[in-house]
Parts: C-alpha cells; sequence; structure tokens
C-alpha cells in the first residue's frame, strides 16, 4: 500500500495526501498548493512547474506519516 500512495502523491498529490490523512489540514494544503501552482504557473508559462509543490508536500507526508 505504501507504494501506491507514493505512485499517488508523484502523479496526483491531492489523491496521495487524501489515501493518507483523509480530509485533515494537510489535504486542504495541498488543494491549496495544486491550486496556486497552476494558477502561477499558468502566469509565467509553465503551468506544469507549478504543481512541484503540491507533489513534494504529498511525498512528504506520505514518507513521514508511514503508519501501516
Amino acid at each position: 500500500m505504501y507504494f501506491i500512495r507514493i505512485i499517488c502523491a508523484i502523479f496526483l498529490p491531492p489523491l496521495g495526501v487524501f489515501l493518507q490523512v483523509s480530509f485533515g489540514k494537510s489535504f486542504w494544503l495541498n488543494i491549496l498548493l495544486m491550486v496556486l501552482g497552476i494558477i502561477v504557473g499558468t502566469q509565467f508559462g509553465f503551468p506544469k512547474y507549478g504543481v512541484v509543490a503540491a507533489i513534494l508536500h504529498a511525498v512528504w507526508v506520505t514518507a513521514n506519516q508511514y503508519q501501516d
């Protein structure tokens, strides 16, 4: 299950966080990072790179809260 969470955290950051902590503060923070990353990334012409903060946060939450 840990491997699946890491893969989800990389490709769909909010889903990876949701699988780990459900609807906690970390989930909402990741949604905010994702939305702001897309908005700011689009303004500068790099929408794909705007979500890097959300990906890093999702991987960090998944790796640090391993409880299986």
